[in-house]
Order: structure tokens, then sequence, then C-alpha cells
């Protein structure tokens, strides 16, 4: 196995089915560890296809969905599954990361269907496509994935049958259904250094929205209060970041990402949202925010729970909230180790530059 480390790696896998991919344990980590900038991961399922909307499809005279479209799951349904598979694979390599002192290393995750086209430029900077041995991916690849270095790795102990592929983790249909998708869905959050937390809650966010994501951001002064606030990324930082990473997971819905000021935002005035996303630690606002739209006559929310994790657990499963902020991944401990290592850079740098005296 070789030991070359990269800046930029793709990892790609099938998931026969909607549990944890306890599986990629040992695929991830090594992706991690022989990576220094940037890993995506790319997760593909046929339970992630592309199925038109029946409207569009009256709309527009296309025949009705082939079989491979309605092989996708409802996205509101599936809520638990994939929040689940999203959570284990961004735990998995942030704590991989963390234990290298790789902090600021990015990794990202995206869901693709067996009908799903990757774009082009999927491959561009990247140095090396790490694979899952026996695993033949039955999706389109874009050309500049054929150029690169492969690298076929050995799964873990748990090994699937990737040419079989089960109903393991499927969700049953509810007795109240909810459409698969909503048009216009709202989240919240400050996104100070964009870490795995925050990237799941906008992954499953743009997960079960079709047509716009309002993503409502913390204006720089609400934040005068924060830990290492000299460290701390300026508003149009996080809002590009935000939009950067939105356009990339899911390209085909529209980013509205706004400064707010309070807890509500636009879920305060906009009739248009349906949906609402919120964390276990933020529920509270999600409470005030369905209060306050009852006052004003406004269209309830459905709400949407975001599990809460830190570097080493898919979920924090506490009620206590304060509990939860403590020992949450947080941008706080990313700023902290900014801070740290900056002052480790520093102090290494003076002893180098130390003048040597004779005696």
């Amino acid at each position: 196995m070789s030991s070359e480390i990269v800046d930029n790696a793709l990892l790609l896998a099938t998931l026969p089915d909607l549990t944890a991919p306890h599986f990629l344990v040992p695929v991830i980590t090594h992706a991690v560890q022989y990576t220094r900038k940037r890993l995506t991961i790319v997760l593909f399922s046929r339970y992630f296809n592309v199925c038109p909307q029946a409207a569009e499809i009256r709309r527009s005279g296309r025949p009705s969905p082939t079989f491979a479209q309605k092989q996708g799951l409802s996205h509101t349904l599936s809520w638990d599954a994939v929040q689940r598979i999203l959570t284990f694979t961004y735990v998995q390599a942030t704590k991989i990361a963390w234990e290298m002192n790789k902090v600021l290393m990015e990794v990202d995750v995206l869901l693709k269907g067996f009908n799903e086209d990757l774009t082009e430029d999927i491959g561009t900077g990247v140095d090396i496509v790490f694979r899952v041995n026996g695993d033949t991916i039955a999706a389109p690849f874009p050309q500049s994935i054929f150029t690169l270095r492969e690298m076929y790795l050995e799964p873990g102990d748990q090994v699937p049958d990737f040419h079989t592929d089960t109903t393991s983790g499927v969700p049953e249909h509810s007795a109240t259904m909810l459409p698969s998708c909503y048009p216009v869905t709202a989240l919240g959050g400050t996104f100070d250094h964009l870490h795995a937390g925050h990237k799941i809650l906008l992954s499953m966010g743009a997960y079960i929205t079709s047509q716009k994501l309002i993503v409502g951001v913390t204006d720089d002064a609400l934040l005068q209060n924060k830990s290492n606030k000299h460290v701390l990324e300026k508003l149009a930082t996080r809002i590009q970041r935000v939009r950067d990473f939105l356009t990339f997971f899911k390209p085909e819905i529209i980013p509205e990402i706004v400064p707010i000021t309070d807890v509500y935002g636009p879920t305060g005035w906009d009739p248009n949202i349906q949906a609402l996303v919120v964390s276990k630690e933020t529920l509270s606002g999600g409470d005030a925010i369905a209060r306050h739209r009852a006052a004003n006559n406004l269209p309830p929310l459905q709400p949407f729970l975001i599990d809460v994790i830190s570097a080493t657990q898919t979920s924090l499963d506490h009620d206590d909230v304060e509990l939860l902020k403590t020992h949450k991944l947080s941008s706080t401990y990313v700023r902290q180790w900014i801070v740290d290592h900056s002052k480790q850079e520093e102090e290494e740098e003076e002893d180098v530059n130390v003048p040597v005296t004779e005696n």
C-alpha cells in the first residue's frame, strides 16, 4: 500500500444499503491519513437516484420516470437514514484528521444516485482517487476521473456485497405522508470556519429542498462575545463559504444566504417557507419561530431535527443544552486550535532565529 501523501484526493464508494457504512472505516482512515488539504468523499446509491416530480413531467411532456428513477427514496422519509450515513462518514474522517492535528483539512461528502452525472470539474486538482476493492460503481464518470491515478483499498470486516442492493435502512412509509421534498426550506447558524457539523446541517437542508434553501448567517455584530473573536471569519467570508458548499453539494437549488440579527431571520416574515431544520441545541429557537409565525398568521413550518455531533460521536444524546454546547464539534475549538497553532509556529520560528553565541 502506497504511503505517498497528496494534497487533494477523491474517495468513491457504493452504498449497498442505507445503514451506517462501517465497512468504509479503514478506507476513510487511509484516505485522510494520506491527504493533506482536501478529501472529497462521493457515496453512490440507487436510493439517491434522481426522480423528477410528477408535475414537472406533466409540464414537460416527458415520459414517466424510469425504473432507475423510481428507486429513489422520498427525501423527507429517508431523513434519519441519510443523516446517519452523513454523520458517520464525517465523524470518521474528522476524528482521524483532528487526531493528526489537521484541523483545517477540508472534508466534503457528496451523495449521488446511479443516474446522476458528476460534474466534469470533480477531478480538477485531484492527485489520486481512492476506491474500495471489489466495488464497481455503476454510475457515469466524467472524463476527468479516468485520467487520475487510482488506489484500491480493502474494506472493513463487514464486507458488503456491492452487486446486491438490499433494503436495509430503508424507512417505512409514515402514516402522515410528507412530500418527498419541500420547495423552500430554512436554517440558520454562525458558520464560522465551516466544519463537519455545519456541512451536515447544510447538506440535510439541501437534501429535502427542491427549489430554494434559505440560510440565515449570524451577523458580525452579534458575535462580539465569542472566544478568540480576532480569528473569527468575517460575515462576507462565512456567507461565501456557505454558498460555495451548497453549490457543490446540490447545484440545482438556489441558495439564498442572508445576514440575520435575531432568531427569526426570513422565517419571521416569509410565508413561502415550508420547512425548518434545527439542531437539538437550537430547539428553543425553533419553538420561538413557531410561536412568532402563529402570532403573525404565517403558515406553520415542518421541523426537521439535526443531531449534534462531536469529533468522535455521531450523536450526542443529551437533553442538557449547555452540555451539548460544551461537547459538540464546534467553531470554538477550531478558533482555539488556530490561536494555539499560531503561537507554536511563532515559538518555533523564534527558536530557529536565536543567534548562536560562541564561548
